[in-house]
């Protein structure tokens, strides 16, 4: 009887450990490394200081924001066609400053980039629920971004100075960036719980600060730009008043 061979095993290779950080062993080395990361840390914080100092003195509320033409409402997202609580935040407040006499027409700038998705469509739908006329509101569909919005707000609708409205943790990017696209304005933060969205959304901007950076550095192109729209400038001109 033929007598089977052994099985022979396969040789099992541990998969190699990843090569450890090793930190210079001379003190010259160590200091170069230490002032390497110091470097790192400065330069990666340079555009969120940036943005503390450009918006430096241009922040108000909404009992003391000068009186300005124009105010911009940002969208920030929709819940079931709905804004979200956040931004339905943001429209209570351009809502107070319109009926306040401090504003006159209220610019919605958000994201209809698919048919089913239209943020300024549903911003205006609450203004006016909330007492602000239709002829007062004027909707910009391609406001992708914050950059793209400011753009679009000096050159399509030739808004010159606005009151800018968002939350605390993004309304000092919004003041540069709009200062960078030639909109001189005051930002007014509104005020919101500290929950997970909030944390989330302070701890973005510190990613998105780069990107701010670049933009008012580079002015890139919005996404869409489009051809000028009057609608600004007839809302301010209409007697449809309050």
């Amino acid at each position: 009887m033929r007598r089977l061979g052994r099985a022979v095993r396969p040789r099992l290779r541990w998969p190699q450990r990843p090569a450890r950080l090793r930190l210079p062993r001379t003190r010259p080395g160590q200091r170069r490394a230490v002032q390497a990361l110091m470097l790192a840390c400065v330069l990666a914080l340079l555009p969120a200081t940036w943005l503390f100092v450009s918006a430096d003195g241009r922040l108000r509320t909404t009992a003391d924001v000068p009186r300005t033409p124009v105010a911009m409402v940002f969208g920030a997202g929709l819940w079931n066609g709905e804004p979200s609580p956040y931004l339905a935040h943001r429209l209570d407040a351009a809502a107070e400053l319109y009926h306040a006499g401090r504003i006159e027409v209220v610019l919605v700038t958000g994201d209809n980039s698919r048919e089913e998705y239209d943020e300024p469509d549903a911003m205006r739908a609450y203004l006016t629920a909330h007492g602000v006329p239709d002829g007062r509101i004027v909707s910009d569909y391609a406001g992708f971004d914050t950059w793209d919005s400011c753009v679009r707000a000096k050159k399509i609708f030739g808004v010159d100075r606005a009151v800018l409205i968002s939350q605390g943790f993004h309304i000092r990017r919004a003041v540069a960036l709009c200062d960078a696209a030639g909109v001189t304005s005051y930002g007014v933060g509104v005020d919101d719980r500290h929950d997970v969205t909030w944390y989330y959304g302070a701890a973005r901007e510190l990613v998105a600060a780069g990107k701010a950076a670049w933009d008012a550095v580079f002015r890139p192109e919005p996404r869409f730009l489009g051809p000028r729209e009057a609608g600004v400038s007839e809302a301010l001109a209409s007697d449809g008043a309050r």
